[in-house]
């Protein structure tokens, strides 16, 4: 049975209505790209002059005033930064070097133990990434996807392999050591042979962090669009499991085993702002799209740049949905959450952040999915089996519904 969440609403809203707490998490979107790739779902734009994106980037630290004047509310501390996008090195560098002086100068981040900054192979130069080092930003990732160029076009992906490896050596003489390469299994016309070969590549580049994903068809991208036109089959099951199994396998033997469904590391490397979502803490989103949580109040930016630019411009936060989660939603939530890391649900943990005890909340579904062989009990925590990762989605969905 699916999680049963109070409906969204567009009643705007203000940094006084929020709960006040502590926010370790800032995520900042940059939503320009010079091109839309296939199967991407996040809000992006392309065409963008560098006057728009000059006003973007005074209109996000005007947001970031709407969060730091004094008031009630939230007091964002960020231990964690994160720029995503879209693009986020497409912004000049005399924008990018604005932003981040601006951040520093509206949030206290004496607490800051990591900046990520995502980066197209295509857009990084030696100059960029130096700027990005001696600003503070201390991790990045670098979109590689494939290092197959059929795959990469099938993706609609502008860069070329030869690309990953350079930007990884620009990054690293730029004083960068924690570096993370994205990858895309599961390709239309990928197998498990070419598969290996990327994975392989990837690792022989020295990375300390790998982020898999297994492609996924978003509704409404181009590449749900072809698939349903008959322009190429998805790669079937079987194959994908295959690929997801040799990879675990694999970054395991390399010393960076998995710490999340898709996400793996070697020892002290974790990507610690997306560690902060997934074990249900605080964060604010500044941008279009960006999504925001405080405790278990919940909501988005609007995802369009010229209704986000009105509505910072009336001095309004840009909030399209809001939803709040009552305690036994939020628990769920949070269960669901830890269930995709390796350490899985820790119960006093969980106890001392629900006011629950999970043992007892979900007492028939760990019955039932541990005489399945999907998940693991001991006195102090569960988590997935190695049988329970290859259904991770629908170990989680059991937990969607506390004392059903």
């Amino acid at each position: 049975m699916a999680l049963s969440l109070s409906p969204f609403t567009t009643v705007p809203l203000s940094p006084a209505r929020v709960p006040d707490a502590p926010v370790p998490g800032l995520y900042v979107h940059i939503p320009f790209c010079f091109h839309k790739c296939h199967y991407c779902d996040f809000y992006s734009i392309t065409r963008q002059t560098d006057d728009r994106m000059a006003g973007f980037v005074n209109l996000l630290l005007r947001e970031a005033d709407l969060w730091t004047a004094p008031r009630p509310g939230p007091t964002p501390q960020p231990r964690t930064i994160f720029f995503g996008g879209g693009t986020p090195s497409l912004l000049p560098l005399p924008l990018m070097q604005q932003l981040i002086a601006g951040l520093r100068d509206r949030f206290n981040l004496s607490h800051l133990t990591e900046w990520t900054v995502e980066c197209n192979p295509a857009t990084a130069s030696l100059e960029y990434l130096h700027m990005l080092r001696e600003a503070g930003v201390d991790r990045i990732s670098f979109g590689a996807q494939s290092f197959d160029r059929a795959e990469l076009k099938t993706l609609e992906r502008h860069h070329d392999p030869d690309d990953v490896p350079r930007s990884l050596d620009w990054a690293r003489q730029a004083g960068f050591t924690r570096l993370n390469l994205d990858l895309i299994f599961a390709i239309p016309g990928q197998s498990l042979a070419s598969w290996q070969r990327s994975l392989n590549t990837a690792l022989g580049l020295g990375t300390t962090h790998l982020s898999c994903y297994g492609l996924t068809y978003e509704s409404n991208t181009p590449m749900t669009v072809r698939k349903r036109l008959g322009h190429f089959a998805s790669v079937d099951e079987s194959v994908e499991l295959g690929m997801f199994h040799h990879t675990r396998a694999a970054l395991r033997s390399a010393d960076m085993p998995a710490y999340e469904v898709s996400n793996f590391a070697a020892p002290g490397q974790a990507c610690r702002h997306n560690l902060l979502y997934w074990q249900g803490d605080n964060y604010i989103g500044l941008g279009p799209s960006a999504a925001s949580h405080v405790q278990g109040w919940r909501w988005k930016n609007r995802p369009h740049l010229g209704e986000w630019e009105r509505a910072i411009d009336s001095h309004h936060l840009p909030t399209a949905d809001v939803e709040t989660l009552q305690p036994l939603q939020r628990a769920a939530e949070l269960a669901m959450f830890r269930l995709r890391l390796t350490d899985g649900l820790r119960f006093t943990d969980f106890t001392d952040r629900t006011g629950y005890d999970a043992r007892t909340l979900y007492a028939s579904q760990i019955e039932h999915l541990t005489r399945l062989g999907l998940l693991d009990v001991d006195d102090t925590r569960l988590c997935l089996t190695e049988r329970g990762w290859d259904v991770t989605d629908s170990v989680a969905a059991e937990f969607a519904s506390p004392l059903d």
